[in-house]
């Protein structure tokens, strides 16, 4: 399985931070570069023939590879053609009618900042040109140019930096490259090495199975066939999520005449980022985690076309694919799935939102904010209703009454449960007959 290391690097001398500095600096100047003539070659602007891919990207490896070594640099310009690449495949997926998945015009892959107002320091690094060793005293080693070597009078050929904190993933088959960057929101350089793992995923306790009602104003609402309802409510994230929106647009407003972008703007977007897939990281782990308790080795998602083609509007699916990122949502649950054994399969769901548990209808409901009404005197959580009509549709189990649902809310850390949810305190005794050992995996992934 895939899976990665994140972790922050502690520097211990100015020394060292400057030649970090001046690594991901270069990273980033070359990246820029590689990145001016291929967009300029796609605008089909004079001086710059042939397409994309006829940049002179030779010349710029030669140009920086006594700082970054060749290694470096020719990861740089793999990345930026990777990033070129996925350009081209939304841009037609976005124009093929067929295909709903891009609700928005793609934009090439932009620069990492300038010289005059600072560059993005990030750059990534060869999977042999780098080692990290776990311990007591973990340290990264990373493989930098002979010019950058003279230049802060080093005579290694690598840079030895410490590794703070214990790795999630410590013994692995193999590693891929490694990506650096320094983080402006906690004034920290951090690292991500993905790598492979032998298959070490939990057994469920028993088989039962649960189905997802992914959303908006409530990001999921689940329910199982052992009777339990959980609700993660995402109102106030998305209201800071459009807080930082609308300070984007009001700084791009009093951008300059051609000026597109600013360093401030670009750190509100990283950090807009960050705290939604930190939200998204966490909420997948604490349901899986209520899951794997309840012996669920099988979990319905909704496909992303129903979701399209049924009952959203165009303002909800605005809000779920820009503010919650639906697909990467439903990537990283099905990953962190796999480590406890339960397995997710995509299902229809069309039609779930509106239905009517009660008498079946889906003409005659209204729903208000999270309430779901129907003539027939059905009055019910409409997101709640979704996912156990959902889960009755699919499941070949019996789906037991249904407990009072548990409500959590994000406080930037953790999704705690709301005072208002009311659980049953009862001792669940293990519906299988294999009795699990140790404890499961845990942290970022």
């Amino acid at each position: 399985m895939k899976r990665t290391n994140t972790f922050a690097v502690r520097l211990l001398s100015n020394e060292e931070e400057q030649v970090l500095r001046d690594l991901l600096d270069a990273s980033a100047a070359l990246w820029n570069e590689v990145n001016y003539q291929r967009l300029m070659r796609y605008n089909d602007e004079d001086g710059f023939k042939g397409d994309v891919w006829d940049a002179d990207t030779g010349r710029l490896e030669g140009k920086y590879k006594g700082v970054l070594g060749a290694s470096t640099a020719q990861q740089v310009i793999g990345k930026n053609t990777e990033a070129w690449e996925s350009f081209f495949t939304l841009k037609d997926q976005y124009h093929d009618e067929s295909n709903t998945s891009v609700t928005e015009h793609p934009e090439p892959p932009g620069f990492r900042g300038n010289e005059d107002d600072g560059r993005v320091l990030k750059g990534v690094i060869r999977k042999d040109a780098y080692t990290v060793e776990w311990g007591e005293r973990s340290r990264l080693e990373i493989v930098v140019g002979e010019q950058l070597r003279d230049r802060h009078n080093s005579p290694k050929s690598r840079l030895r930096l410490e590794v703070v904190g214990d790795p999630n993933w410590p013994d692995y088959e193999d590693q891929s490259r490694l990506e650096l960057w320094y983080d402006e929101t906690d004034s920290t350089f951090r690292a991500s090495q993905p790598v492979t793992i032998t298959d070490a995923r939990d057994t469920p306790l028993a088989s039962e199975t649960a189905a997802l009602d992914i959303g908006a104003n409530n990001l999921v609402a689940c329910t199982t066939t052992t009777g339990e309802q959980y609700l993660y409510e995402g109102r106030e994230l998305f209201q800071r999520f459009r807080e930082t929106t609308r300070e984007i647009a009001r700084l791009q407003s009093k951008l300059p005449e051609g000026q597109y972008s600013s360093e401030r703007i670009q750190r509100l977007y990283r950090k807009r980022t960050r705290r939604r897939d930190h939200a998204q990281e966490a909420l997948c782990r604490d349901l899986l985690d209520r899951l794997y308790a309840e012996g669920v080795d099988t979990v319905y998602i909704g496909g992303l076309t129903d979701v399209l083609d049924t009952h959203w509007s165009v303002e909800t699916n605005a809000k779920t694919h820009n503010f919650w990122a639906f697909k990467q949502f439903t990537e990283r649950l099905a990953c962190t799935a796999e480590e406890y054994g339960i397995s997710v399969e995509v299902q229809s769901e069309a039609w779930t939102s509106q239905e009517c548990p009660q008498c079946g209808g889906i003409d005659r409901t209204t729903r208000h904010q999270d309430t779901l009404t129907c003539p027939c005197g059905f009055e019910g959580h409409a997101d709640l209703t979704a996912s156990e009509t959902f889960l009755k549709r699919h499941s070949e189990k019996t789906v037991r009454p249904m407990a009072r649902p548990v409500r959590f809310e994000w406080d930037d850390h953790n999704w705690s449960e709301l005072p208002r949810s009311h659980r049953p305190k009862e001792q669940r005794t293990d519906p299988s007959t294999v009795h699990h050992n140790g404890n499961v995996a845990s942290g970022e992934s």
